[in-house]
């Protein structure tokens, strides 16, 4: 009976095209809408679709080169740009599926003109091999060579369910790599436009041969200040009462273990807690959200956590032997890291009574 039940099952996946296969679209993805700022190109359909009020953003300004001794979550030799601008402020991401025959270049060149004719900038321009890394992946794959797609969206960072559309369009192979980062000083925007054709694997038959662009607009401003400094008073009550209090007014860039100066007030408040109570020693725990791998976020808590340890020693001369960084990365979330909302409340410092 169960031999029966699960051949079942597995002829009921391989057999929906639901779950087993992009379809060609006749709208709009549902929820999604163009940026007014930039046109899109006639006759494309929007397959998926992003919007985050404050993310970072690392807008490559030359082709990519491998940095020695370092991998990616999937076992890729690690790639980044030679030159690079970090943005961070509001993103929107666009994924377009093309009409037929058009090819990246064309898709490119148009989006580039679009640009031009509103006063903006092309900052950078690249294609195939000349971008650097492996020119025939999207952002899928392990043990091999990074993508220039897999640096703008790590597989990791696609929300869109597998067998989607927009995963279909984002993960499999491709051909006729196209990129251009450019400016819209007028709009305050900063664009990025990646373009290419899908080979169409078994999930993605039906874009064989199909160009897809992939279009970040990133406006830059200033995060909304919305997490209160907590006093060192309260510190204490609350370590007194469960034994530990979650902090959000300690920053970092993303991906980087360097305390940012914004961080100060909060710095100061801790500080001024165990000057306090001289008798007190906490376990100084970083946290992350579960974007990246379980093992790399581990070590990137861990170093942030390091240099929080740093910055209170350094800073305010307290006593090393006091604390102990602790990286925990996506072990103990507290919330869903399934929305932006979520992950934001997961990336904190904790001090715990040691």
């Amino acid at each position: 009976m169960y031999r029966f039940f699960l051949s079942f099952v597995i002829l009921l996946f391989v057999s929906s095209p639901a779950l087993a296969d992009a379809v060609l679209p006749t709208a709009d993805k549902e929820g999604s809408r163009d940026d007014p700022r930039l046109k899109r190109y006639e006759g494309s359909f929007i397959i998926s679709f992003e919007q985050r009020s404050f993310d970072a953003f690392q807008l490559p300004l030359a082709r990519l080169a491998q940095v020695p001794g370092r991998k990616d979550n999937h076992n890729n030799h690690y790639f980044e740009p030679g030159e690079k601008k970090s943005l961070e402020g509001s993103r929107t991401r666009l994924v377009y599926l093309l009409p037929e025959k058009r090819t990246p270049l064309e898709v490119l060149r148009n989006y580039q003109q679009e640009i031009k004719e509103q006063g903006g900038d092309i900052l950078f321009e690249c294609s195939g091999g000349e971008c650097g890394g492996d020119p025939g992946r999207s952002s899928a794959g392990g043990g091999g060579e990074m993508s220039l797609a897999m640096y703008l969206m790590p597989q990791e960072s696609i929300s869109d369910p597998v067998f989607s559309n927009g995963h279909c369009a984002m993960t499999e192979r491709i051909n006729d790599q196209r990129y251009t980062a450019a400016e819209l000083p007028a709009s305050g925007l900063h664009v990025s436009v990646l373009t290419y054709t899908l080979k169409g694997g078994s999930s993605c038959k039906a874009f064989k041969g199909r160009t897809i662009a992939i279009v970040d607009l990133i406006e830059a401003k200033a995060r909304e200040q919305k997490m209160v400094t907590v006093k060192a008073e309260e510190m204490e009550r609350e370590i007194a009462v469960s034994g530990s209090i979650a902090l959000y007014g300690i920053y970092f860039d993303f991906d980087q273990a360097v305390v940012k100066p914004e961080s100060q007030p909060t710095l100061q408040e801790i500080a001024q807690l165990l000057k306090n109570k001289p008798e007190l020693k906490l376990l100084i725990a970083g946290h992350t959200d579960n974007v990246g791998s379980f093992v790399y976020n581990m070590d990137l808590s861990q170093r942030r956590a390091a240099a929080v340890v740093q910055a209170l020693t350094s800073g305010f001369g307290i006593d090393r032997a006091r604390l102990t960084p602790v990286g925990v990365s996506s072990a103990s979330p507290k919330a869903t890291n399934r929305s932006e909302e979520g992950r934001a409340k997961n990336r904190r410092v904790e001090l715990v009574e040691n």
